[in-house]
C-alpha cells in the first residue's frame, strides 16, 4: 500500500545521494565529491557492510605474465556461459587503473618486494594465476576503513548513518510524465522519522542479499533493500536464482557468519573428512581449486551423505609464520574460539554468500529509471554469469563505481521539478502491537529458503517455497499498511521481494547451470540465456 501524500516534513536536499557505504558507494561519493554535493545513507555504521568484510583481495591484471584474455577467459569459464563478455572485458581492463586509484589513496596492500609491482599477489579458485592483491586476510577492512575516513573528511560529503531506505520517489510516484527518479524516502533509526531525501541521482550500493537465508557468511545489514526498492520502482532484475554460497565458513556455535577466506585454499588448504581423508579430487580434476560453486556442492555432498555437522579445511603444512602473516585475522579469530590452524584443520560449512543477480544495469551503472544507478552487489552488470568468480567482486564495485561517477559528472545538473515532493503518511497507522508476527515471519522465511531453495534444488521444494512467500507477503503486507515502519519491519518486507525472485527465478530455469544446480533438470542446456524478470507496471 503506499503511504507518501502531498505535503512538507524534513527535507535534505543534495546532487547524489548514495544508499550504502561500502566499496561501490565511497567510489562514487569520492569520484564526485569534489564538484557534486553528495549524502551517503548508510544503514548502520560506515563500516558495518559486507565490503569490509571481504578478506581474500581484489582480482586484477597487474603482472607482465598475465594478460586481460586469461582473466576474462577465467571469469567466462566461472560463469558457465552466462557472462556478458563485453561488460566482462570493460571492468577486467579497468582493473589496473582502479587497483592504482586505491593504492594512491593510501590503501596499504600487502608488499613483496620481489613481485613486478612490488606487491603480494594471490591466487585464488577458478583462476589460473596469481592476480589477487591483497591487504593480509582483511582487504576489505583495509580499503574501507582508507576510503570512509576519506569521505569523512570532504566538505562536500555528507554521511548520515543508521539510515535505512524505505522506497525511491519517481515520476509514476509524483504523477509525472517520463521514467525518472528524484530521490528517496529514508528511515532515521535513531528519531523513528521518515525524512524525504530529494536527488538529482540516486544510487543504490545497497549490497545483497545473504540474510534472506539462514547461514550466511554476509553482515546482518545484507537484507536485499536496494534489489527490492528497484524492482518497486520498475527496474528489471535478472538472475536472482545465482545465490553463490561461500564453501568455507567456519562452523562453531560462537561463531557468527565468520568466512575462512578462499585464498587459504589458494594457499595450499585441504579440504578433509574427519578422519583425513581428502574428498575434492574424487568431485573435480582441480580439486581445492575448482570454482565455489563445485566446491560447496562437493561439501553439501559429503555432509549429507555421510551425516556430517561440517568438514575440514587443512593448512597445517604452512610454517606458523606463513599463516600469521597471512592470515592474521583468520588465525586470531580461530584462536580466541580455541582453533589453532597451524596444528588443527578448520571446521568449515557452506553458508549463502554473495548474490549473483540483481538490478539490471548497463557498465555505467544505469538502470531502466532515469537517474538511478545502481552498483556493486546490488546490480547486475553481467561480470558474474551464473558464478562469480573470486575477488572479481570488489573490482565490479570499482570499475562501475568509477563509470557510474563518469556518466554522472557528465550529465546537466538540473533541478528537481519546482512542485512539493511527496511527505511521508503516517495518519493512518498505529504503532505495532504485536512485534512477535514480524521476527516470526522472518525467522519462517530464512528457514524456508534454507530448506527449499538452497545449494540443491527440487521443483517441488520451489513449488512449496512459493506457496509459503505467497502467504507471507500477504501478512508482511498488512502490517506494512496498518503500522508504523521499523527496521525490522522494512528489512523482512525486502527479505519476502527478494525471496520471491530467488525462487521464481529459479522455478523458471529448466536446467543446472552454475550455482543453480536442480534434480530435476541435471544437464546443462546447449545455450545460456540470463533470467530477466520485468515488474508489472505500476504506480
Amino acid at each position: 500500500m503506499p503511504r507518501p501524500r502531498a505535503g512538507t516534513s524534513c527535507t535534505m536536499n543534495f546532487d547524489v545521494a548514495i544508499v550504502g557505504s561500502g566499496l561501490a558507494g565511497l567510489t562514487v561519493a569520492l569520484q564526485l565529491a569534489d564538484t557534486h554535493r553528495v549524502v551517503i545513507l548508510s544503514k548502520r555504521a560506515m563500516t558495518q557492510g559486507a565490503s569490509d568484510w571481504a578478506q581474500g583481495g581484489i582480482a586484477a591484471v597487474l603482472d607482465s605474465g598475465d594478460s586481460h584474455d586469461e582473466h576474462t577467459q577465467d571469469t567466462l569459464v566461472a560463469g558457465a556461459g552466462l557472462c556478458d563478455e563485453e561488460a566482462t572485458r570493460f571492468i577486467v581492463e579497468h582493473g589496473r587503473e582502479a587497483i592504482q586509484w586505491l593504492i594512491d589513496r593510501g590503501v596499504p596492500f600487502t608488499k613483496d618486494e620481489q613481485a613486478e609491482l612490488g606487491y603480494h599477489l594471490t591466487r585464488e579458485g577458478g583462476h589460473s594465476r596469481r592476480r589477487i592483491i591483497h591487504a593480509a586476510d582483511a582487504t576489505g577492512h583495509a580499503v574501507v576503513s582508507t576510503l570512509s575516513e576519506q569521505a569523512r573528511q570532504h566538505p562536500n560529503i555528507t554521511i548520515l548513518e543508521d539510515q535505512f531506505a524505505v522506497d525511491l520517489i519517481t515520476s509514476r510516484k509524483l504523477g509525472l510524465p517520463g521514467n525518472r527518479c528524484y530521490g528517496l524516502y529514508v528511515l532515521d533509526d535513531s528519531t523513528e522519522e521518515v525524512r524525504t531525501i530529494t536527488a538529482t541521482h540516486t544510487v543504490l550500493a545497497a549490497g545483497g542479499a545473504g540474510k534472506v537465508y539462514l547461514y550466511t557468511t554476509n553482515p546482518d545489514t545484507a537484507t536485499g533493500d536496494g534489489i527490492a526498492m528497484a524492482w518497486r520502482a520498475g527496474c528489471r532484475v535478472s538472475n536472482m536464482e545465482f545465490i553463490q554460497f561461500h564453501p568455507t565458513c567456519l562452523y562453531h556455535p560462537y561463531a557468527k557468519s565468520f568466512l575462512i577466506s578462499e585464498a587459504v585454499r589458494g594457499e595450499g588448504g585441504l579440504l578433509k573428512l574427519p578422519d583425513g581423508t581428502r574428498f575434492m579430487p574424487e568431485h573435480d580434476e582441480r580439486a581445492e581449486l575448482a570454482p565455489r560453486d563445485v566446491v560447496a556442492r562437493a561439501i553439501d555432498f559429503e555432509m549429507k551423505k555421510r551425516g556430517l555437522d561440517c568438514v575440514y579445511l587443512d593448512i597445517t603444512h604452512q610454517p606458523e609464520a606463513f599463516l600469521k602473516e597471512h592470515f592474521p585475522t583468520i588465525h586470531a579469530r580461530c584462536q580466541e574460539l580455541g582453533i589453532d590452524i597451524t596444528r588443527e584443520p578448520i571446521p568449515v560449512v557452506p553458508a549463502a554468500h554473495y548474490t549473483c543477480g540483481g538490478v539490471v544495469t548497463d557498465t555505467a551503472g544505469r538502470t531502466d529509471i532515469g537517474n538511478l544507478y545502481a552498483v556493486g552487489e546490488t546490480a547486475c552488470t553481467g561480470l558474474h554469469g551464473a558464478n562469480r568468480l573470486a575477488s572479481n567482486s570488489l573490482l565490479e564495485c570499482m570499475v562501475i563505481g568509477r563509470a557510474a561517477a563518469t556518466d554522472i559528472a557528465g550529465q546537466d545538473k538540473a533541478g528537481l521539478p519546482d512542485l512539493p515532493l511527496p511527505a511521508w503518511d503516517e495518519s493512518r497507522v498505529s504503532d505495532a502491537d504485536e512485534e512477535v508476527v514480524v521476527s516470526h515471519n522472518w525467522d519462517e522465511l530464512r528457514r524456508m529458503m534454507w530448506n527449499y531453495v538452497g545449494i540443491v534444488r527440487t521443483s517441488k521444494r520451489l513449488e512449496r517455497a512459493q506457496h509459503r512467500i505467497r502467504l507471507l507477503r500477504e501478512e508482511i503486507a498488512e502490517y506494512y499498511a496498518n503500522f508504523r515502519v521499523t527496521r525490522d519491519l522494512l528489512e523482512l518486507r525486502n527479505l519476502v521481494e527478494v525471496a520471491s525472485l530467488i525462487v521464481d527465478s529459479a522455478y523458471s530455469r529448466h536446467e543446472s547451470r552454475g550455482l543453480h544446480f536442480s534434480r530435476d533438470y541435471p544437464e546443462t542446456l546447449p545455450k545460456a540465456l540470463p533470467t530477466v524478470m520485468q515488474p508489472a507496471r505500476k504506480r
